[in-house]
């Protein structure tokens, strides 16, 4: 499974952007895609999941009610929308894939996630 994640870039504070996570190699019908992201110097972070056969989504706490996931089935591919974006919210984010479809406590766990995408910066400032 490849997973190429894409969209990140340079926004002001209360701006949007649109990550999108396309897979070749799987077709994501079951099992669990996460988005983490890291901030320099800081732990990688849960962001949001989709377990796939239930389409049951997950946020962390910091982005609940700003961040929202999407899928398109015909392109194979995940997208995280995010709005009300805070300068805090600046980090490379990752998109991620297994096969498992896991609870809610167990999906928020990086270390779970057998396949990554290569990251994509976001940068929120003034």
């Amino acid at each position: 499974v490849q997973l190429q994640a894409s969209g990140g870039g340079w926004v002001q504070p209360g701006g949007s952007l649109r990550l999108s996570c396309a897979a070749s190699g799987r077709t994501f019908s079951s099992g669990t895609v996460g988005w983490f992201r890291q901030a320099p110097g800081k732990e990688r972070e849960f962001v949001a999941a989709m377990r796939l056969p239930d389409r049951n989504t997950f946020y962390g706490d910091s982005v609940k009610g700003r961040f929202t996931l999407s899928r398109d089935n015909a392109k194979n591919t995940m997208f995280l929308q995010l709005n009300g974006l805070k300068v805090e919210d600046t980090a490379t984010y990752y998109c991620a894939y297994t096969i498992p479809n896991y609870i809610a406590s167990a999906l928020r766990d990086g270390s779970r996630y057998e396949y990554w995408g290569q990251g994509t910066l976001v940068t929120v400032s003034s």
